[in-house]
């Protein structure tokens, strides 16, 4: 038998890339009062990507009822939010996009990586192959080294084929 995560772990990785406790406080001061932990967890599902047949779909729920719910609960209050209270919403996808333009959703943590890392050459090589069973199994022996972009490649690659094993 399995056990169902609680409504509070369902769809946790949203809060990778976007600012929950901040946004929580904002709809509820849109709707007037506290969200219900079903509202977070639809807005969180809806937040990771996926649409309300598949948040539906993952919590064993029927379809055109979490669809229902939405309409009347939670994007009433998320165009509130974002200002977009009169305007027609054409698909779940507008819920995401409003509320990113909004300020909502945080750097990833690719991104920040990208932007703030000192430059990284990968030098690298295959070092064992294997097939068993229909299985591939490729081994790769990787070396990171930091580099300023002035400083020329610590190795030549093309220069290690005099290494390889035979």
């Amino acid at each position: 038998m399995s056990v169902m995560p609680s409504t509070n772990e369902q769809f946790s990785q949203a809060s990778n890339e976007w600012d929950l406790e901040t946004l929580y406080a904002d709809l509820s001061s849109a709707k007037g009062k506290r969200l219900t932990p079903t509202e977070k967890l639809h807005l969180r599902g809806l937040l990771c990507g996926y649409s309300p047949a598949e948040i539906a779909e993952k919590l064993h729920k029927s379809v055109k009822g979490v669809e229902s719910e939405m309409c009347t609960t939670l994007y009433p209050h998320v165009k509130s939010l974002v200002g977009k209270s009169h305007e027609k919403m054409d698909n779940w996808r507008n819920i995401t996009e409003w509320l990113e333009v909004a300020g909502y959703k945080t750097q990833s943590s690719a991104e920040s990586l990208l932007k703030n890392s000192v430059p990284v050459d990968i030098i690298g090589k295959i070092a064992h192959i294997s097939i068993k069973k229909n299985r591939i199994t490729i081994e790769i022996d990787l070396q990171l080294t930091d580099q300023l972009p002035s400083q020329p490649p610590t190795e030549d690659l093309n220069n290690n084929n005099n290494h390889t094993n035979n």
